[in-house]
């Protein structure tokens, strides 16, 4: 049984998971972006340089639970090196952690996950004496990562902020094949999606079963949960069930008014929390997204690592800023959500020019549907459009234009869609849903690690000891160049993109520090500055 480690940009205090490592030291002061974590009552001072926690120490000890009473549990790891002990120490307070954390009993993991998730940043990266060796203490922390989910049974997710962090560790987990427990079949479809994703020729569909994970409800429950607050007597809510799910959509809005119906979608979709699902998706270097949920989670996760996402049809497009489309409206826009018969009708009518983005991505790129069932009636009806459009007397059959990642197996749905996309199952069919849905987890980190540039720490110094031989030849090459770019805004197109390339080897804040400068603050906090490179994913 054993755990996975999963490799992703975050903002911990905002990824749902069970359990957090918080960096500290002696003192027990910790960075301010980790407050939220902390309770009120166990704020001891709080200023411009952190937050002093009001608890003790036992000796040597180097691990402490804070107390709390939610289902995630925050654990204090004391990781500044104030003498000089060097990264075995800072490893050793890993396993240390990681040990505490398993011996606390967890009836269930949050939202009814597979396995308990436990998060933790780059430890000792910042106050803690790491900072100039950020190649060495990954190369060395993934594996006593490993070992600890290998003994445990829990997953771990080693959430990173930076793009030379996340560019470093995958090429770090590029060279470990046993890192990923996986069949040969999912491998190989990894391998291909990450090429496609690398070359620019991936787009996302996002469905109801990735905001799940971050416990919102789905289809069913959503009307289940509108069924509770309608007043309807016994009998009709029975008889709700009956109906297909946009009639039962109508008869609640008539029952509840489209006032409160909007309210209430407003306050169950708002901002919160996202799930793992939700950064590995906007991780990956994908420009174009599409999704039926009117919740905010993808753009949330995509913004924790400097992405920021246009909103469509809500924000104006932008050359070289990625972009979600909201298909069925926005939470933040009530008035946009679509849930009954009615509008969904509204498709080839004010909704068209929406579809027809979808209908483009299917025609000039491949499209990847995660967490979709593929039984929606917007879906169902451009899906057949394309293929009219595409389809005809003396054409060649053409390639199918994606895949869908389903959960477990189902033969019949499969062959429905079969010449539109291709359905990739997790699972065999009498596979629990939650372990069908940690596996299809594993898969995106896969095709992560697969997909993110090789070179994006090429130079920062912090990875400096990484680089072999031509790879510092190289760098040394691109800094005599870096050095003639002038600072601020370029005042010509040229010097704008060599100062977008040389951003996206690396070159950046860190850039101007020797190897063994310490950083100006804790860069292994829950969250950093923005990063000044610019997060445009262009293909190659």
């Amino acid at each position: 049984m054993s755990g996975h480690v999963f490799v992703v940009g975050a903002d911990l205090t905002r990824l749902v998971c069970d359990d957090v490592l918080v960096p500290t030291g002696r003192t027990l002061r910790v960075a301010g972006s980790w407050r939220e974590l902390l309770p009120d009552d166990l704020v001891a001072d709080e200023d411009d340089q952190g937050v002093c926690v009001d608890l003790e120490w036992s000796g040597a000890e180097r691990v402490l639970e804070v107390p709390g009473s939610g289902s995630r549990r925050v654990w204090l790891l004391d990781t500044v090196d104030d003498r000089g002990r060097g990264l075995d120490w800072l490893l050793d307070g890993a396993r240390e952690a990681l040990a505490a954390v398993a011996r606390r009993e967890v009836g269930e993991p949050v939202h009814g996950r597979a396995r308990r998730l436990v998060g933790l940043p780059a430890l000792g990266t910042g106050w803690g004496g790491a900072a100039g060796r950020r190649g060495d203490l990954l190369q060395q922390l993934l594996p006593v990562l490993r070992e600890a989910a290998a003994e445990h049974g829990f997953d771990v997710a080693l959430v990173l902020r930076g793009p030379s962090d996340l560019a470093a560790a995958q090429r770090i987990r590029r060279g470990d094949t046993a890192g990923w427990d996986l069949p040969d079949p999912l491998r190989t479809l990894a391998q291909q999606l990450g090429e496609r994703a690398r070359r620019g020729q991936l787009a996302l569909f996002i469905g109801a079963g990735v905001s799940a994970a971050a416990g919102l409800p789905t289809w069913e429950q959503l009307l289940d949960e509108l069924a509770g607050r309608s007043g309807l007597d016994g009998e009709l809510r029975a008889g709700l069930s009956q109906l297909p799910p946009q009639d039962s959509a109508a008869l609640l809005a008539r029952e509840l008014g489209r006032e409160r119906l909007q309210e209430f979608v407003q306050e169950r979709f708002g901002p919160g929390p996202y799930a793992l699902a939700h950064a590995l998706i906007a991780d990956l270097p994908v420009q174009e997204f599409v999704t039926t949920n009117y919740d905010p989670l993808v753009e949330l996760a995509a913004a924790d690592i400097g992405r920021e996402l246009s909103v469509l049809p809500y924000d104006e497009a932008q050359p070289g800023r990625p972009w979600l489309l909201k298909l069925h409206g926005d939470a933040a826009h009530p008035a946009s959500v679509v849930l009954t018969r009615e509008e969904y009708l509204q498709l080839g009518d004010s909704r068209a020019a929406l579809a027809g983005v979808l209908h483009s991505l299917l025609l000039t790129r491949h499209v990847l549907f995660v967490g979709t069932s593929m039984l929606d009636d917007d879906l169902i009806r451009i899906a057949h459009q394309v293929r009219s459009a595409v389809s005809g007397p003396g054409r060649e059959p053409r390639h199918r234009s994606g895949t869908v990642l389903a959960l477990r197996e189902d033969p019949a749905r499969s062959r429905l869609w079969e010449q539109d996309v291709e359905t990739v199952a997790m699972s065999r069919a009498d596979t629990p849903a939650a372990e069908a849905a940690r596996r299809l987890e594993v898969l995106l980190d896969l095709i992560g690690c697969l997909s993110t540039p090789p070179t994006g720490y090429l130079l920062d110094p912090a990875y400096r000891g990484m680089l072999d031989e031509e790879e510092r030849g190289l760098a040394e090459a691109l800094q005599t160049v870096a050095d003639r770019v002038p600072e601020g805004p370029a005042t010509t197109s040229a010097a704008g993109e060599v100062a977008a390339l040389l951003r996206r080897l690396g070159y950046g804040r860190s850039a101007g520090r020797r190897d063994d400068e310490p950083p100006e603050g804790p860069s292994d906090a829950a969250t950093e500055p923005r990063d000044d490179r610019l997060q445009q994913q262009r293909p190659g």
